[in-house]
């Protein structure tokens, strides 16, 4: 059984926008309540990790005695709330990540809920979620009728959007593919790479002609009061060209991504350590607007889906 999540857009109404804005906000704070008691534990018993293990963590359900507004939204994104706080924790002592940190409000809004007794639906251009009942939503493509829905994730833009990330579950057993055609990718800093045939991606550098607007914008925003509403307004025109460069850069690297899977059994790429290249050589935003790292995942997991191969080779 193997996963893949198709996202769409959400068009919720003026009070299922309220419920997901609550929902959001009882996410952030059960997950922080959560953390502040799981500190106290940790600092108490830091020193003897058998009677860490022991000790008993707090859930959702505790909160909602003493705080009886959290039984408004969906109990599932709660209870996600809990396995993400886990799983941070579980980073953090096997030294994948660093110490869990409190999520405020600026940071990321989004929620998990999962698919329980079919509490989650797709019909004619809605889906049904917990607490929020239908919400309208553009399907532009079709999800497959033996994929399972598993869970789904709401997520509000900077730029007030709401997206909505439907993960599935199939049964795929892709059959290798006997290697006839092979291609070699060097990256390239302005081109995004150069094949072994020597052709080019002619990446765009979306990020570098969009500079001066954004540079111009954001002065603009900077002399803004902020909190008034000339700057909220402000504040969403440097989100919304964001957002469109984002957009430019994914479309740009899927599409290419896509015609290297269709066209060659096996991709042979360098493993390059883009951060420390950034970091090192100063060329922080050339490669974070090639956006490789995105590049060669999006082309691991178009290859695999057809039982073609790709191989990272040191650098």
């Amino acid at each position: 059984m193997v996963n893949k999540a198709y996202q769409f857009r959400l068009y919720p109404t003026k009070e299922q926008e309220q419920l997901l804005a609550k929902t959001f906000g009882c996410v952030r704070f059960v997950y922080n309540k959560m953390l502040e008691e799981r500190i106290q534990i940790y600092e108490k018993f830091k020193d003897d990790k058998e009677a860490l293990k022991k000790q008993i963590f707090p859930t959702p359900a505790k909160y909602k005695k003493e705080f009886p507004w959290l039984k408004e939204v969906d109990s599932l994104a709660l209870a996600n709330a809990q396995l993400n706080l886990q799983k941070a924790f579980q980073n953090f002592f096997s030294g994948c990540a660093g110490f869990p940190k409190f999520k405020n409000r600026k940071a990321k809004q989004s929620y998990t809920t999962n698919v329980v007794n079919g509490n989650i639906k797709l019909s004619d251009g809605y889906i049904k979620l917990p607490k929020l009942k239908w919400v309208k939503f553009k399907q532009h493509r079709e999800i497959p009728v033996h994929h399972i829905i598993k869970a789904c994730t709401i997520t509000k833009t900077k730029t007030g959007k709401y997206d909505i990330s439907i993960l599935t579950e199939y049964e795929h057993q892709p059959v290798s593919k006997e290697v006839q055609t092979v291609v070699g990718l060097d990256f390239s800093m302005n081109t995004l790479y150069v094949d072994s045939e020597g052709k080019r991606a002619n990446y765009p550098r979306f990020y570098r002609k969009a500079l001066e607007t954004l540079a111009k914008e954001q002065r603009i925003l900077s002399r803004r009061k902020k909190g008034s509403n000339r700057w909220h307004k402000q504040r969403l025109k440097v989100a919304k060209l964001h957002e469109k460069i984002s957009n430019q850069r994914k479309d740009f690297l899927h599409k290419e991504s896509h015609k290297l899977a269709k066209h060659y059994d096996c991709v042979v790429i360098e493993d390059l350590n883009m951060k420390g290249m950034s970091q090192a050589l100063h060329f922080g935003q050339s490669v974070h607007d090639n956006g490789w790292g995105m590049f060669t995942s999006f082309l691991q997991y178009k290859l695999e889906e057809q039982g073609k191969k790709l191989i990272k080779i040191d650098k």
